[in-house]
């Protein structure tokens, strides 16, 4: 660490959208820099919740800040290669350009009075994002309701003690008809080079739909090319629902209800077909817009059976998508519960 120049960020409120590219809904991230502004990599990974270090570690850590010295000590010869690890364009320059956000907080904190209230939050430009597609009524895009895709969703999962080496390749995946083994540390992915699981995400996060991605990796002491075809909805894998982010979509699709899948027990219970929606309500929202579906007759665990005349198997994170690319702020959508064995039938306002 002593051969960095650190600079912490605690707050976004003039945050530069334009530089600061990352996944929002974290607790730590860590870019790597040159002075002029040249991105080496990224640092910072989360797919839980409760558990917000289980994708990081402090070796791999120490793993990205020796990857990142090399990087530095081969700079600029290898720009090039660094090229795609550079911010794309973005719609706003700062949190305050978003028109949800504009005006509500200043550029810094107010540490003479209420600090906290002051500090805008980092998942806030997620949330703003995605509510700018929604006040324009217009269907939030898959890359704007999956941000930073986890290497699992195309079927590697990555050892969280490493940079990027393999530690499970997912039968029947996308990663698996690649020929991805374990134990192969990817060296780079789309021709950047990789310095951490983030990297690899950022690499996720900006690939088109369908794709192909180019992977070298080290198998033993060899170098191998591999090459990655993501299927058009490939994003639509990830699983959503641990992000802070999604708070507002439970708000603007389900009224502020807390869905989970029923498990396999409770489904051989009432006798669900293993493909059959039943999505039991674990909590409903009690304030203000979050109180919606609970005004509208919803209750702690109804089993949801049928959405807008949908009853296939759907996870929560599937039921944000759907309404939340079908379905405008308005509309009323017909939702079909068993509620102590008998079926009610309620409308679900869209916000």
């Amino acid at each position: 660490m002593d051969r960095f120049i650190s600079v912490r960020l605690v707050q976004a409120n003039a945050v530069d959208l334009t530089l600061f590219q990352f996944d929002y809904d974290l607790t730590f991230a860590v870019f790597f820099m040159n002075a002029d502004r040249t991105i080496y990599g990224r640092y910072g990974s989360r797919s839980d919740r409760k558990d917000a270090t289980r994708d990081i570690s402090i070796e791999s850590f120490r793993e990205a800040l020796a990857a990142a010295l090399d990087l530095h000590k081969r700079y600029p010869a290898n720009k090039t290669a660094l090229a795609g690890k550079q911010p794309r364009p973005t719609r706003f320059k700062t949190p305050d350009d978003f028109p949800s956000l504009a005006g509500k907080y200043k550029p810094t904190l107010d540490y003479e009075g209420k600090v906290v209230q002051s500090c805008m939050h980092c998942h806030q430009v997620r949330d703003a994002e995605r509510r700018f597609f929604r006040d324009e009524r217009k269907p939030i895009p898959d890359e704007v309701l999956y941000p930073y895709p986890m290497p699992d969703t195309v079927g590697l999962s990555l050892d969280p003690k490493e940079k990027a080496k393999v530690k499970n390749v997912a039968v029947g995946s996308a990663a698996e008809t690649a020929r991805f083994k374990v134990g192969d540390e990817i060296l780079t992915l789309e021709g950047q080079p990789v310095i951490s699981i983030a990297d690899v995400q950022w690499v996720l996060y900006n690939a088109s739909e369908p794709a192909t991605l180019k992977a070298q990796v080290l198998r033993g002491r060899k170098k191998i090319n591999l090459a990655l075809d993501l299927t058009g909805d490939w994003r639509r894998h990830s699983d959503i629902a641990w992000r802070t982010t999604t708070w507002d979509l439970r708000r603007m699709a389900s009224g502020g209800l807390v869905l989970e899948d029923s498990t396999a027990e409770e489904r051989r219970n009432a006798k669900f077909a293993d493909d059959a929606l039943a999505l039991r309500v674990k909590y409903a929202g009690e304030y203000g817009e979050h109180a919606v579906a609970k005004k509208a007759g919803f209750k702690k665990e109804d089993i949801i059976v049928r959405v807008d005349g949908q009853t296939g198997r759907m996870t929560e994170s599937e039921w944000f998508r759907y309404l939340l690319q079908n379905k405008m702020p308005g509309e009323k959508i017909p939702v079909s519960v068993l509620r102590g064995g008998e079926q009610a039938n309620l409308e679900l306002p869209m916000q």
